[in-house]
């Protein structure tokens, strides 16, 4: 079988690359399954006519004008290995067209979740802030050291989002027994009362909750929506863990009501990454910090490999993808949650 036989790939996968996302063994089965043609996001316009009349998948979530998707006559399927589905591409065509786009997110879903869940019983024991005491020579012993504590076992939790980390969240919380209520304006009840949780206003959510974890994404329409009022209804020293995107908080307002001692909170995300060696929120305490590190595990950045194979398998055979999450038309138009920026 000759080169030209095999399906052509333009692979664009930055900020990940195939080496990040493949195993040596899947990276092989890739290469000999396929034509890899690797370029630069800003590089796939570029590529000669040929070469993108001939492309049956791209690898990355490059920026696609109208006049470039024209040429790729023979495209089946955008694989975003990036996984944040950006307004870059027209999709109406895409999908007019049969075009699948679909996004390995998935993968991240368990990892950030497992982080999620650990800033919430930090918050509750107070287990950082105890430990640093310990190394100056300052803790305190037994009941002294958990003035503030509390159980998440048996607690009011609420969940705002209810994709697939609001349910990976939701599978950890089991064992927890928790009460817990889902706010998410995109799911009918009936879905997320099958997950075993109760459906919830927003106002519900954040004032009937001794934990409140937000996990929705950034869309059009919910930008900042979560402010100084949202914090207001909370009930005093609730948690409040931040795991999708900063873009759904007011940022500012959500400091002030952690240094007002009214609520605490945790966040792996914040407004500009990375965040400015002065920012208030490095010395602000009742804030538990983490560098967007909650999903970036090479297993899980592996398993994006495993997902692109099995879904180009299926594609090939006339077949839909099964294993990435595929883009909705009436929905992606919406998202604004913005790649982080690597320096």
């Amino acid at each position: 079988m000759s080169d030209k036989s095999l399906p052509l790939v333009i692979s664009a996968p930055e900020p990940r690359t195939l080496d990040l996302i493949f195993t040596p063994p899947q990276l092989a089965l890739f290469r000999r399954k396929y034509r890899i043609v690797e370029t630069t996001p800003e590089g796939v316009s570029e590529l000669p006519t040929d070469v993108l009349g001939e492309a049956r998948y791209i690898v990355g979530q490059p920026p696609i004008a109208p006049e470039t998707l024209e040429k790729l006559r023979a495209l089946r399927c955008v694989f975003n290995v990036e996984t944040n589905l950006i307004n870059n591409m027209p999709y109406e065509t895409l999908f007019a067209r049969g075009i699948h786009v679909v996004t390995t997110g998935l993968v991240f879903a368990e990892p950030v979740a497992e982080l999620g869940l650990a800033m919430a019983l930090n918050l509750a024991r107070d287990i950082v802030d105890a430990d640093l005491a310990f190394r100056q020579g300052k803790e305190l012993w037994g009941g002294d050291g958990n003035q503030t504590a509390r159980l998440l076992s048996g607690a009011d939790v609420g969940i705002i989002g209810f994709g697939d980390l609001g349910r990976a969240l939701n599978r950890l919380l089991t064992g927890f027994r928790t009460r817990t209520r889902v706010y998410d304006p995109w799911l009918p009840p009936s879905v997320l009362a099958e997950h075993g949780v109760e459906p919830a206003s927003l106002e519900k959510v954040l004032s009937e909750s001794d934990f409140v974890f937000v996990v929705a994404s950034v869309t059009s329409e919910n930008q900042g929506f979560l402010g100084a009022d949202a914090f207001a209804k909370m009930r005093k020293g609730a948690a409040f863990i931040l795991l999708s995107r900063a873009g759904v908080v007011d940022f500012p307002a959500l400091m002030a009501a952690v240094k007002s001692g009214h609520i605490v909170a945790a966040s792996d995300v914040f407004p500009e990454e990375p965040l400015a060696k002065d920012h208030p929120v490095r010395a602000l305490p009742g804030f538990l910090r983490s560098a967007h590190r909650a999903g970036a595990l090479d297993v899980a950045f592996k398993r994006m490999g495993d997902m692109v194979l099995e879904d180009m398998d299926l594609i090939d055979r006339g077949l839909p993808p099964m294993r990435s999450k595929r883009a909705e038309r009436e929905t992606v138009s919406r998202m604004r949650s913005k790649p982080v920026v690597r320096n």
